[in-house]
């Protein structure tokens, strides 16, 4: 008989969730937090209800707004400072995944020390992390629930991936009203990352019927409530869903890990200041194509899981209605289609190829690849 592990907060969902936070704090038993969030979600309002809840309980606080898209080693140690600083004793993250990243990783240098280079790879950290509750306000990066953090590497010009069950948060908030200050673009953005971190993991390696359920959840929510989310920003059940979508997305590709996909997208990230999920959307069918022909049946279900009647098909055939979904999906709600459309430059992808190749999410791709095939990808992707 297999074994399979599965790992995961505490997770607290639903409208209104949000006022939670600083009785959730108390019960890991904080008494002086740093708040980790960005700029646009100060400006949105959510930093304040997230204060007001600490002030509520009685939590002394500091905040760190300092994350900028893609968050980088350099924030990573001045929110450190701001902890040490601050004599704080546990941290909460609020906004999309570079904030909730940028949490995590200021969480390791805050009990572990040195740089965060150092932690770079799989189960570096040696020492308890303090307690932290994750607030996400995207739809998106599952960051809330994974034992992942991915920090750009300035001198490098890299995204390192951070990989340890001590990055687990203790507890996740997901309120979906959140939702409802992200533009179109964001949303749909945030959306098809969600969607590629459900197919990563149902094709993945690692992959287990634990994640599968999550998996496959997730991909069906996202082919029923994306379109419609990005097209209104007061539809609750499209908010509702995606939300939902999301959490089981990142539950999902925490325990089964990634591919290709976030392998050649961190390549990218780490040299451009771009949404993660644009590159994703436009690599995503790429991929696809390429690990098609690692595991037909499980490409077939997803396009099932997408709403596709595949009776009468071959896997092969139902395979590649889902690379057209796909590819149907990111026209649809507008987000980029060429890598060449969002500023890469044609010159550096064979740089980003190599770097790529060596992503520690490569190694659960189900296809074996050369770093002249993801050369190959990524120019068709230009």
């Amino acid at each position: 008989m297999n074994i399979h592990k599965f790992v995961m907060p505490e997770v607290i969902f639903g409208n209104g969730s949000i006022q939670q936070v600083g009785e959730s704090c108390l019960r890991l038993g904080a008494t002086n937090v740093l708040i980790v969030s960005d700029p646009g979600v100060a400006e949105a309002g959510w930093l304040d209800v997230v204060i007001k809840s600490c002030r509520q309980v009685g939590l002394k606080y500091a905040t760190f707004c300092d994350v900028t898209i893609n968050p980088k080693d350099e924030e990573v140690t001045k929110g450190c400072e701001a902890y040490l600083e601050n004599e704080c004793d546990s941290i909460i993250g609020i906004g999309g995944g570079s904030s909730i990243d940028a949490a995590k990783a200021v969480a390791i240098l805050a009990t572990n020390g040195g740089q965060i280079h150092e932690y770079e790879g799989v189960d570096k950290i040696q020492l308890p992390l303090p307690p932290q509750v994750m607030v996400p306000t995207t739809a998106g990066s599952g960051s809330e629930v994974s034992q992942f953090s991915v920090i750009v590497d300035t001198k490098e010009k890299k995204k390192m991936t951070i990989i340890s069950r001590s990055l687990i948060p203790d507890i996740a908030i997901i309120d979906p009203e959140t939702l409802s200050t992200k533009s179109a673009h964001l949303t749909a953005s945030t959306g098809l990352d969600v969607l590629t971190h459900g197919i990563e993991a149902y094709v993945s390696l690692a992959a287990t019927p634990l994640t599968d359920v999550q998996a496959q959840n997730a991909i069906s929510l996202v082919g029923k409530y994306l379109r419609p989310s990005v097209a209104s920003k007061i539809n609750q059940e499209a908010k509702a869903n995606m939300a939902m979508a999301s959490l089981q997305a990142g539950l999902a590709f925490s325990n089964a890990i990634l591919g290709a996909v976030h392998a050649m997208s961190h390549a990218v990230g780490g040299r451009y200041p771009l949404l993660h999920g644009d590159i994703n959307s436009i690599l995503l069918p790429h991929v696809m194509e390429f690990n098609l022909l690692a595991n037909p049946k499980k490409f077939a279900d997803i396009a099932y899981f997408l709403g596709i009647d595949t009776r009468g098909m071959s896997y092969m055939e139902a395979g590649r209605k889902a690379i057209e979904y796909v590819k149907q999906l990111a026209e649809d709600i507008g987000v980029p289609q060429r890598l060449s459309d969002i500023g890469v430059k044609q010159e550096e992808i064979r740089k980003m190829s190599l770097v790529a190749f060596h992503d520690a999410c490569m190694i659960t791709n189900p296809r074996d690849i050369t770093a002249e095939e993801i050369e190959g990808i990524f120019r068709k992707a230009w």
